[in-house]
This record gives C-alpha cells, structure tokens and sequence, in this order.
C-alpha cells in the first residue's frame, strides 16, 4: 500500500501550528487574495434578540476546523470513491475577519461586505464564518459584484423574514428579508422552517408571495432529499446560507436560539452534496454558533465538518 502523498512535507497535527480555517494558508493582503476559495470570519453578534457569544463562532469553527486536516493528499470518502480537497487542485485560503466596530452595526456590516467583494474580485469563492445571521445581509449586499443572479438556499429553524421591528431592519430576524428585495435574488427555498418563529404569519405570507419555498424539517424528511432538491431550479447560481440552529440542538447545543426538531447531520449533506450537481455555488455562509453554550465542543466540529464536506463537494462535482 502507496502512502504517497502523507510522508511529504511536516506532519502537521491539528493541535501544531496556527490556527486557521482548514489549516489552510493565511492571506492577510485582501488585495493580493489568490486562492479558489477565500474564508473570512464575520464575528459580529450585535443582532441576536436572545443570547449572544456568535461573535465567537469565526474562532471556535478555525479551531474544530484543524481536525480535518488531514494532509497534503486530500480526504478519501470510500462511500463516494472519492479525493476530496487535494491541496494540489483545490487552492483554499483564510483571509481573517472583517473589523468589527463595537455597537456600530452599519460599519461591521459595512467592513463584511468589503471582504466579500474582494473575494469575488479576485475570482475566488466567498466562504463567510458568522456571526450571528445578520451577517447574511451585508454578504448578500456584495454579491451584486458577482454580476449574475442567483437562488438562496438556507437551512435554519427560523425564517429570518421580519420587514422591521422597532425600527430594526438588519437584526438576525431580517436577513432574508432584505436578500429577497434584490433584484439578483431569483428565490429563496428555506429548509428547516419549524416551531415558535421569530418571523409572524404576515412575513410568512411575504416570503412566498416573493417566491419564497418554505419547507420544515419534517416536509423534507416526507419529501426526502431527491423530491427536495427538485423543487429547487436546476442549473442557476446557489448561494448557501447555514445557521447551525437548523440541526437539531442534540448535535449542535451551541447556538443562541435552539430549537429541537432540527435536521440531523446526513438530511442536510445529501441536499448539500445534490446542489452541488444540479447548479453552481457562487457563494456560502454558515452562522450562529456560539461555542460557550457547548463545552462539548461538538458545535464547532459539526459546523467545520458541514463546510469541509461542502467544498470538496463543489469541487468534485462542478467545473
């Protein structure tokens, strides 16, 4: 048996070293970004309605993240007969956090949708730690750079479609509020969607009058992953947005907002995995974790685990 490709270069053990997404290599000159995928953290909490501690998640997910480092020959999957990430086809870089400016929310925001635009202005694709889900809004404002519309896809429990309360439009309740009003948001299919939400029946009403496809955890486990995935257009732009309070609170207690009944780990990756075949992610966010609500630390390691898999899915299965 070859171990070519695992005795080259160090060992690098999770644990050694500094700690960035993937282990991957820093870029710190967001004008010189030369990657295929750029990570930034958004570590912004200033929009939770209930219990803070996302501004930490961009850290906690670097740092479960190193676990699945497995080396320079990538990360075999027998169950798929695949390599996924080969560090030799698969460029992928960790550009920091956007500076967030304590209580001023129009600047954080502001300062996240800056490092998206120069993801894409480098050709790369944005890949966005949060944060709480407010932080979707500011990404969604710098995809107008990407120049071609696209179709949201988000896993949540809540549906995250408040207009305006008490004069907040850009809290964690708005994000997909604020995404649909865009002209170069084609729809939305919204995954998860269960129990006391933050969004009242006139927001539900809203979002499917502007084409929203508002489906439960248990509508999709009825439907199962192939009948969901043919409700989503095929062959368009996918931009991925997560917040981790979509899994079930069992196998991700850290979040701010917990709700049981929530996806389980293979419902929400074989969708994954099937959008990766039908269309072209443009564009992925992942929030909410707060890893002090989770001294297991599973949290972390699930969000990490989602993400990784998710990009050596795009990778294999996209040009």
């Amino acid at each position: 048996m070859s171990n070519h490709g695992y005795q080259s270069g160090r060992l690098n053990l999770p644990f050694v070293g500094h700690c960035t997404f993937g282990k991957n290599p820093p870029c710190l000159d967001w004008d010189n970004i030369q990657a295929d995928v750029a990570v930034m953290g958004a570590p912004f909490d200033f929009g939770t309605q209930y219990r803070a501690g996302a501004r930490f998640g961009p850290r906690s997910i670097r740092e479960a993240s190193t676990l699945f480092s497995f080396g320079h020959a990538g990360a075999y999957d027998h169950e798929d007969d695949v390599i996924y990430l080969p560090n030799d086809q698969v460029n992928i870089v960790d550009i920091g956090d956007a500076d967030i400016v304590h209580t001023d929310t129009q600047q954080s925001h502001a300062n996240i949708a800056l490092g998206v635009r120069k993801i894409l202005a480098a050709g790369a694709l944005p890949l966005v730690l949060g944060g709480d889900h407010s932080v979707n809004d500011p990404c969604i404002a710098a995809m107008a750079d990407l120049g071609e519309p696209f179709h949201i896809i988000q896993i949540d429990a809540h549906l995250d479609f408040v207009d305006e309360r008490h004069g907040v439009k850009h809290g964690h309740g708005n994000p997909m509020c604020r995404a649909a009003e865009k002209d170069y948001v084609t729809g939305l299919t919204q995954l998860g969607i269960r129990n006391v939400s933050s969004t009242a029946r006139e927001g539900y009403a809203a979002a499917r009058e502007q084409g929203s496809n508002i489906l439960s955890v248990r509508q999709v486990r009825a439907l199962g992953p192939d009948a969901v995935l043919a409700q989503i257009p095929a062959g368009e732009n996918y931009y991925i947005t997560i917040d981790i309070d979509g899994f079930d609170p069992s196998i991700a207690p850290g979040t701010g907002t917990p709700s049981h009944g929530g996806f389980q780990y293979y419902e929400v990756m074989e969708i994954l995995q099937g959008l990766t075949r039908q269309g072209k992610v443009v564009g992925i966010d992942l929030c909410e974790v707060a890893p002090h609500y989770d001294h297991s630390e599973i949290t972390s390691f699930l969000a990490a685990q989602v993400l990784l898999n998710l990009l050596g899915y795009i990778y294999a299965n996209q040009p």
